[in-house]
């Protein structure tokens, strides 16, 4: 496909994301069944346009002044891939390609960024937002929005159940990966340019090997905090696909045990294959049909790990439909499920244990709020210093222990964003439960 053709799919696309309130793997995927035509570079490219476009929907528009498919699609090829515009214009004078430029187009694709916009705008992200925003970030907001607008790198934990840091670092120098800066036993891949397509891990053999999995940092950071110690038994609470369970087995060096429980039976299934291809043999999966073999830890773990359901806030890099999608009820909706979670999985640590409360979100009120509340009403726990038990773990560099210091509370917790840390918006939070 030439570029004018692709233009014309990101339009149609985008319209289906906005429009029928399709998440954007659903509507590419669709669009890529009705254009058998379209190689996979093809798709790589409507797809990245499209996440870009959705990333900085609000300056966009504003600067277009215009908020349709088309007016973001153009201001994504200017505003986010840095397009001249005699490019824009050569690509639409393509065939198949959106009818041509109109003039006010053109001026508004020329036009400077307006310094003068309101926080919202500047920093992408829903008006709606705006006072937790800045609860969270204050004169800042604007700033952190526009950190979480551009597209993540790609970050690897090694498994050390497998593996050194160094001998893993071999087969991913054809993915262009280097020795993540904040994590010993991790490496970090550099976002590619817009237009091209993700390197694809799972053709590289030390991914296959189960050398490596996809991991962010922040979400390896987190799971650090936690610990974890040869011997111990650890419940991850909400292990969803299990990426934290696998970092938990990996710091355990096999030995102890880590029962992983989820809600959702479906997604506690994703674990299987991921621990096959790990290695580690001291997980213990803990299906919701069977409440018993859950009731039988109660009081028994010395760590539990709850990595709440949240908005996903934090993920705004890597899934920005969701940014537009998220609602005050669904915050609502979320706060009431984290103060169940909290107190349900509470129930599990030993007394003088600890559980770590983590959430991918930035919001005061999915993150110190929760603790404060569940603290207010448990006397019997304290919030532990968070900086101190990631320390204690020896997974950090030296700059990874800056970092997060520099995203630490008052409280004890840390808060790492796109912006201060380079990871997905984190939040994690020790608590101990002093019996």
């Amino acid at each position: 496909m030439r570029d004018g053709g692709r233009i014309a799919a990101a339009i149609e696309v985008l319209s289906d994301v906005l429009g029928r309130h399709q998440p954007v793997k659903v509507a590419a995927r669709d669009w890529g069944k009705r254009a058998r035509y379209a190689g996979s570079k093809d798709r790589a490219w409507v797809s990245g346009l499209v996440l870009d476009a959705l990333r900085k929907r609000n300056s966009i528009a504003h600067a277009m002044g215009d908020d349709t498919p088309r007016g973001l699609v153009l201001g994504a090829l200017s505003f986010a891939w840095k397009w001249d515009i005699r490019r824009i214009d050569d690509a639409m004078d393509e065939q198949h390609a959106p009818s041509k430029l109109t003039l006010e187009e053109r001026e508004r694709l020329v036009m400077a960024p307006d310094v003068t916009a309101e926080p919202h705008i500047a920093g992408d992200y829903p008006e709606w937002l705006t006072p937790h925003m800045q609860r969270a970030f204050g004169e800042l907001a604007g700033i952190e929005g526009q950190a979480m607008a551009v597209r993540a790198d790609v970050d690897l934990r090694v498994n050390t159940l497998k593996v050194d840091a160094e001998k893993a670092g071999g087969p991913l120098r054809s993915a262009k990966a280097e020795p993540s800066r904040l994590l010993k036993n991790a490496y970090h891949i550099p976002a590619r340019d817009p237009s091209q397509r993700e390197a694809s891990l799972d053709n590289i053999p030390a991914y296959s090997k189960g050398w490596v999995e996809v991991q962010d940092a922040g979400s390896q950071i987190a799971a650090a905090a936690a610990n974890a110690k040869p011997g111990e038994q650890i419940l991850d609470y909400c292990a969803g696909g299990g990426g934290k369970t696998l970092a938990l087995a990996a710091a355990m060096e096999g030995k102890g045990q880590i029962f992983a429980y989820d809600i959702d039976g479906r997604r506690l299934s994703a674990i299987i294959p991921r621990l096959k291809r790990s290695g580690a043999h001291n997980v213990q999966l803990v299906h919701p049909r069977e409440p018993k073999a859950l009731e039988a830890l109660r009081e028994q773990m010395d760590c539990v790990f709850v990595d709440a359901p949240c908005t996903g806030t934090g993920t705004w890099r890597r899934r920005p439909d969701t940014k537009w999608r998220v609602k005050p009820k669904s915050l609502e909706t979320r706060i009431e499920q984290q103060n169940e979670v909290l107190e349900n999985a509470a129930k599990f640590v030993r007394p003088g244990g600890r559980l770590l409360y983590a959430t991918c979100s930035f919001l005061v009120e999915e993150d110190e709020d929760r603790v404060d509340a569940f603290l207010a009403a448990h006397p019997n726990w304290t919030q532990e210093d968070a900086v101190a038990y990631a320390e204690q773990s020896d997974l950090l560099t030296e700059e990874g222990i800056a970092v997060i210091k520099e995203g630490q509370g008052p409280s004890g917790s840390v808060r790492l964003t796109p912006r201060t840390a380079g990871t997905d918006g984190f939040f994690f939070a020790v608590l101990r439960h002093q019996g």
